[in-house]
């Protein structure tokens, strides 16, 4: 296939391009616009002059990081337009092509179900009502000029990426390392995750897929506990866990991040990939930890 990606440089997508090489796939990246003046949020002058082929999906993975710095008031603006502008934008840009591609990927996260305990949530469950849940929803609706212009359009909810190049994991493996890692919070809450290996896998499963659309849970079969993902990591590494963090303290240290990000629970199924028949190559929290740290 020839796949144009926006967030090519981004963890998620310089993954997701080293695969596709591999795959025998062709893929351009598409670039944010810098002239300010222009009002307009991607380089399609760029790509209109680079690419002669029509392409047969598009891989929008590009938006603000939601989980560096505290949220402020303009940190939280650039959270949701980023998300907004630009999906809105591509997808116009998409539905206006003569040749359109066949699928529009769209990245989400599992962030829109919000705070859910201990109920397993699939993707026919609600959607929740904080911030997250909020941006969530703008960005998936912001794709609707390519699916009303008859593209089928993947929203794919992506839970906590393990890669060992970046993200999550890399910040965490410090304290870790250092021996003064614990659980947070209770250590209930659920991390729905996925590692980078299987992540990529599945995006270019549903790219191919040609009878799934809508939303589509990117997770591993089996969410965890906060306190079971501590644990694991770190037996793997040989170090204790006994330190903890209090959520008042998660809540001081990060604002209202910690309410959304670090002290939610989110129990997702990935079910429309276990129905399509999606075979996870890392299934279980240890395998993909282990093949991160390799």
């Amino acid at each position: 296939m020839n796949i144009l990606i926006t967030g090519a440089s981004g963890l998620v997508g310089s993954a997701l391009a080293e695969f596709l090489f591999a795959a025998g796939h062709s893929f351009f990246s598409l670039q944010r616009d810098q002239n300010k003046a222009s009002g307009r949020f991607w380089n399609f002058e760029r790509l209109t002059a680079d690419q002669t082929e029509p392409f047969d999906a598009v891989v929008h993975l590009a938006g603000e990081n939601i989980a560096t710095g505290r949220w402020t008031t303009g940190k939280k603006k650039r959270i949701l337009n980023s998300r907004i502008d630009g999906t809105t934008e591509l997808a116009r840009y998409l539905a206006g092509l003569t040749n359109k591609p066949k699928v529009f990927f769209s990245a989400s996260a599992i962030g829109y179900y919000g705070n859910r305990g201990t109920e397993i949530v699939t993707e026919t469950s609600a959607s929740g009502s904080n911030f997250v849940a909020e941006v969530c929803r703008a960005w998936e609706q912001a794709a609707d000029p390519a699916r009303e212009a008859g593209i089928r359009v993947v929203h794919g909810r992506i839970g906590m990426v393990l890669s060992g190049k970046g993200g999550s994991l890399q910040t965490m493996l410090p304290s870790f390392k250092m021996g003064i890692a614990g659980i947070v919070g209770s250590g209930e809450q659920y991390v729905s995750w996925t590692g980078i290996d299987d992540l990529v896998r599945m995006i270019l499963f549903v790219l191919e897929g040609d009878d799934i659309g809508g939303p589509v849970n990117l997770v591993a079969p089996q969410a965890v506990t906060n306190r079971a993902f501590t644990k694991t990591l770190g037996a793997i590494l040989g170090r204790p866990t006994v330190m903890k963090m209090p959520a008042f303290v998660a809540r001081t240290v990060f604002g209202q991040m910690a309410d959304e990000l670090i002290l939610s629970s989110t129990r997702v199924k990935p079910q429309v990939l276990e129905e399509a028949g999606y075979q996870f190559q890392q299934p279980e929290l240890e395998q993909a930890l282990r093949s991160c740290l390799a």
